[in-house]
C-alpha cells in the first residue's frame, strides 16, 4: 500500500534579523519526497547565502540521482570548514522518504532528528561513517501510518537559554512536547507552525537564534470522489452511479437533481437535513452509503470562497454544505472529479448570474485553487 507523505515547515529569525539563517528545501523526484534543512553559520544574509547553497545543492543533487557521498564531497569544496571557529559553514539534515515507506535520514552536525509513531519516540539505529573528512549520522528505515519525523536546527533546541531553563528548552524536552503535541487530524504545516510558535514564546518573543522545523506526517492518502450534475445522456445514469459507489474514499454528490438521480439508481431514500440550512446555503441532502449530499451552484461558489486564499492550517467549521464541502476538500490528499455535462432546465432564465449557469468554470477554478494547493486533482465528463 502507497502512504501519502504530508510535509510542513516554519522557521523563526534570530532577533534583530531580517532574513533567517537557515533554509529549507523541499523537492520532489518521481513519487519519492526529499526534505533538506540547512544551519548557515552565524546569523543574518551570510548564513542566509551559505544555508540556501546548501539545501539548494543537496536537494538538486538528490533529485537527479546523485549519492550522498556526491553531494558531501561537493558540499566539501563548496563550503570549507571556517579556519578561525573551526566549524562547518553549513550544517544539515536530509530525509529522503518514498511512498512505500522506504525513509534514509542523514545528519551532519545538526541536532538527531524525531522520529515517532503516534505518542512515542521511536528510537533508529544509525550508523556514523566519514565521507571526504567530515562525520555523519545515517539511517535507513521503514516508516508506516501514523509515523512522523521532527527535523530541527539547533535554534528550537537553544530557546529559553539564560531564561526559562539554563541550557534551553534542549532536546529530551523537545522530544517530550512533541509526544505530548501529536494529533492525528493536525495538519504537518499546522504542527511546524504550532512548534515555531512554542519556540517563540519560549524566548519571549526575542528569538537568540534562527529557528527551523519541517514535519513529515505519513498516513493512509485520503481521497475524495466528487459527483456534479447528472450525465449528458439518461442512459448513462447507472454507469456513473455505480463509478462513485465502487471508488475508494469520501463520497460526495452536487446537486438536488443528481441527487435524486444517486437515489433512484440505488433505491435509496433521498432525505434532507434542516438542521444544516443557512442563511446563504441550502440544506444538505442524505443518502445511505454517501457521505455528503449537496446542492449543486451555490454551494460549490461558496465551498470555492471558503478554500480560496486559506491557509492548509486553518479549520473550516459550520454545518452547512458549503462548509462541510470545503472542509472535506482541504483534508484531501487527492480529488476526483464526476461533471455531467446535461443542461440544467432550472439555471437557463434570464435573471440567473452567469457564474451559476457556467458550472464547468466554477470546477475548472475549483481544481486549478486545489491543484495550487499541492493536491492531486483528477476530472472526468459524462
Amino acid at each position: 500500500m502507497e502512504l501519502c507523505v504530508n510535509i510542513g515547515t516554519a522557521q523563526l529569525a534570530k532577533n534583530g534579523e531580517e532574513l533567517c539563517g537557515d533554509s529549507i528545501e523541499v523537492t520532489q523526484t518521481g513519487t519519492d519526497r526529499i526534505v533538506v534543512v540547512a544551519d548557515g553559520l552565524g546569523s543574518g544574509v551570510k548564513a542566509n547565502i551559505l544555508s540556501r547553497l546548501t539545501a539548494k545543492t543537496a536537494a538538486t543533487m538528490l533529485k537527479k540521482g546523485g549519492r550522498i557521498d556526491d553531494v558531501m564531497e561537493t558540499l566539501a569544496h563548496t563550503l570549507p570548514i571556517c579556519k578561525t571557529r573551526k566549524l562547518a559553514y553549513s550544517t544539515f539534515t536530509i530525509l529522503h522518504i518514498s511512498p512505500s515507506g522506504n525513509a534514509h535520514l542523514i545528519e551532519y552536525e545538526n541536532p538527531p532528528s524525531y522520529v515517532g509513531n503516534r505518542r512515542r519516540l521511536v528510537q533508529l539505529d544509525k550508523t556514523e561513517r566519514i565521507i571526504d573528512g567530515k562525520l555523519i549520522r545515517e539511517s535507513h528505515f521503514q516508516v508506516g501510518e501514523n509515523d512522523w519525523l521532527v527535523l530541527v536546527t539547533d535554534g528550537v533546541l537553544h530557546a529559553g537559554t539564560g531564561k526559562v531553563w539554563n541550557m534551553g528548552w534542549g532536546w529530551d524536552r523537545v522530544g517530550g512536547y512533541l509526544t505530548q503535541a501529536y494529533a492525528p487530524e493536525k495538519s504537518a504545516s499546522g504542527w511546524a507552525e504550532e512548534i515555531a510558535g512554542m519556540c517563540d514564546s519560549i524566548y519571549g518573543g526575542r528569538p537568540g537564534d534562527d529557528v527551523s522545523i519541517a514535519v513529515v506526517k505519513v498516513h493512509r492518502p485520503r481521497h475524495v470522489t466528487v459527483l456534479i450534475g447528472p450525465p449528458r445522456n439518461r442512459s448513462d445514469d447507472g454507469l456513473v452511479v455505480d463509478k462513485l459507489m465502487r471508488a475508494g474514499g469520501i463520497k460526495v454528490v452536487c446537486g438536488g437533481t443528481t441527487g435524486n438521480i444517486v437515489g433512484r439508481v440505488l433505491g435509496r431514500e433521498v432525505r434532507v437535513d434542516l438542521s444544516s440550512r443557512s442563511e446563504r446555503i441550502p440544506p444538505v441532502g442524505i443518502i445511505t452509503g454517501v457521505d455528503l449530499v449537496t446542492e449543486g451552484a451555490i454551494t460549490l461558489v461558496n465551498a470555492l470562497d471558503k478554500i480560496k486564499g486559506r491557509s492548509q492550517t486553518e479549520k473550516i467549521e459550520g454545518r452547512d454544505g458549503a462548509s462541510r464541502l470545503a472542509s472535506i476538500l482541504m483534508s484531501a490528499d487527492s480529488v476526483h472529479f464526476m461533471v455531467g455535462t446535461a443542461a440544467n432546465p432550472a439555471q437557463q432564465g434570464q435573471d440567473m448570474p452567469g457564474i451559476y449557469v457556467y458550472k464547468q468554470y466554477i470546477v475548472r477554478d475549483l481544481i486549478r485553487v486545489l491543484q495550487e494547493m499541492g493536491k492531486t486533482v483528477t476530472e472526468e465528463y459524462y
